[in-house]
């Protein structure tokens, strides 16, 4: 009887096969995360970005270290209305200098990889966030007899108003003030605390925020978990409101919080 010697060529192979499938399979992680990054990328920088609230200019509608969703196809596709709470990069001398140095090393690393696809809320003080109340054409004025705005003569009252006291007019300081074409007029919900465009009426820009430094409209509060709620443009209102102007440019736009 003829002993069988066993060569090991078949489990060399199948060695091979193994390290194959284990080079085979780490390859298509690496693909899928690179494609989940990509994406990642596209909808942070075309549809929506998280922003982070540092400051109490627009309590109660936002409280600070609230973190938001602002979508960015507005004013690109859906144009900016009265109402709506939106985010917009400084046109110039609204925010102080940062105190604070950026990290640097790992942490500064790993900070802004989240940011930049997205995963982190955009933390630095380039950016500020109000709800529109004027838009190109309007003339607003404060106040009435009552204590309301008045847009275009037409009195608003306004439901998401955070004042010191009940009875308060809608602005501490009388205005008024016409809008002009490419621009907005911004105003904070906590009216009596809130470094808005009645702040910066004899700065260079009058107050006026500039349509192409709008970022987009917050439109989501998603952190923390107990205040999760869609925001309201309160479009009813402004149902009286005529604007005088042109309609409002769509313009290409990148853009939290003061």
């Amino acid at each position: 009887m003829t002993d069988t010697v066993e060569t090991g060529e078949a489990g060399r192979g199948d060695g091979r096969s193994r390290g194959r499938g284990v080079l085979l399979f780490l390859r298509d992680i690496v693909v899928i995360f690179l494609i989940a990054l990509l994406i990642s990328f596209l909808v942070k920088t075309f549809l929506i970005r998280p922003f982070w609230i540092p400051s109490e200019s627009m309590n109660q509608t936002l409280q600070v270290d609230d973190r938001i969703i602002v979508s960015l196809l507005s004013p690109t596709v859906i144009p900016v209305e009265h109402g709506d709470v939106v985010v917009f990069e400084d046109p110039g001398g609204w925010l102080p200098e940062p105190q604070q140095e950026p990290e640097t090393g790992v942490v500064g690393a790993v900070d802004w990889f989240l940011t930049f696809v997205g995963l982190a809320p955009e933390d630095d003080h380039g950016y500020l966030i109000k709800r529109v109340i004027g838009l190109p054409g309007d003339t607003v004025e404060c106040c009435n007899d009552f204590g309301q705005l008045l847009i275009n003569g037409e009195p608003i009252d306004e439901p998401y108003l955070s004042l010191d006291q009940p009875g308060q007019p809608a602005s501490s300081m009388a205005f008024e003030v016409t809008v002009p074409e490419g621009h907005l007029w911004m105003m904070g919900d906590n009216r009596n605390h809130s470094g808005d465009s009645r702040a910066h009426m004899d700065a260079p820009g009058g107050g006026f925020v500039p349509m192409q430094s709008v970022v987009g409209r917050a439109i989501l509060i998603s952190w923390p978990v107990d205040r999760w709620s869609w925001l309201d443009s309160y479009q009813q209102t402004f149902v009286g409101v005529e604007s005088q102007g042109a309609a409002t440019e769509v313009v290409l736009s990148r853009a939290v919080a003061h």
